[in-house]
């Protein structure tokens, strides 16, 4: 199917400043996004960004890039003015890759695109927790999917959760009470945080108003789902290499590159 990725890239940073621009073998994690991106069979790739640092280095490597306003709350609101001033048509798929996956993996955007075929104006990605470290920390998104494969809720807790599986695991708690291990029969799902949307949906998005459980979460696609929208969910059984938050993430991923 034919889409469009749209990358935001912001130089601020609380974390790591100047991200967008950290050197990956190279070049600078934004173009190094968008190469990755453009193994997936986009039809067309646009960088979305505030800074004029990040678009000259952009077109200094050949990227397409678009300036956009500098007051937006949010990624998708940045790509959504993109989308708007590419003139794209309303049926038209657009994909949000974070300018932080440089390493990110060309068949996943792909094959996220494609599950907003359903009907879905938008569509995401999941994949099995197989680490009780993971099910319990907060950083780490749960999704939970109805029989049609969209997602009911998102959350940073232990969702569902699996009463009698964990009541009658012997020895599931620990000296310090945390759980050791999950029941054998328990899949819950990692939120990936990648998303497709009908460019319809997409412009519409901005004006939907924030939702108390968006705040109380402080999860953005809880918004999608408070005003009634579906959300198609792509299932994989690989999880993502993890994107670029910190400067222990960049020093890692500079050393994947510096091995190429």
């Amino acid at each position: 199917m034919n889409f469009t990725v749209i990358i935001p890239a912001r130089l601020a940073s609380t974390r790591l400043p100047n991200k967008p621009l950290a050197d990956l073998g190279g070049k600078p994690m934004v173009v190094r996004v968008a190469e990755r991106a453009a193994l997936s069979g986009a039809t067309q790739i646009m960088v979305a960004t505030d800074h004029a640092d990040i678009a000259a280095a952009c077109r200094q490597h050949g990227v397409p890039v678009c300036m956009t306003r500098a007051d937006h709350p949010s990624g998708t609101d940045r790509i959504a003015e993109v989308a708007a001033s590419m003139g794209l048509a309303p049926d038209a798929v657009v994909v949000n890759v974070q300018g932080d996956e440089p390493l990110i993996d060309p068949e996943l955007i792909a094959a996220t695109a494609a599950a907003i075929a359903d009907g879905a104006p938008m569509a995401t990605a999941a994949h099995p927790i197989v680490h009780r470290a993971d099910l319990f920390n907060p950083n780490v998104v749960k999704v939970v999917l109805d029989k049609a494969g969209r997602a009911l809720y998102f959350s940073r807790a232990a969702i569902p959760w699996h009463r009698d599986g964990f009541a009658a695991m012997a020895g599931g708690l620990a000296s310090d009470g945390q759980m050791t291990a999950l029941p054998a029969s328990y899949q819950p799902l990692r939120h990936i945080g990648l998303y497709a949307y009908r460019n319809a949906f997409l412009q519409a998005y901005p004006a939907l108003a924030p939702s108390p459980l968006e705040q109380i979460e402080a999860l953005e696609q809880l918004r999608v789902l408070w005003h009634g929208y579906p959300i198609a969910v792509h299932l994989t059984s690989i999880a993502p290499e993890a994107g670029v938050d910190t400067v222990d993430d960049l020093l890692r991923v500079q050393k994947i590159f510096q091995s190429r």
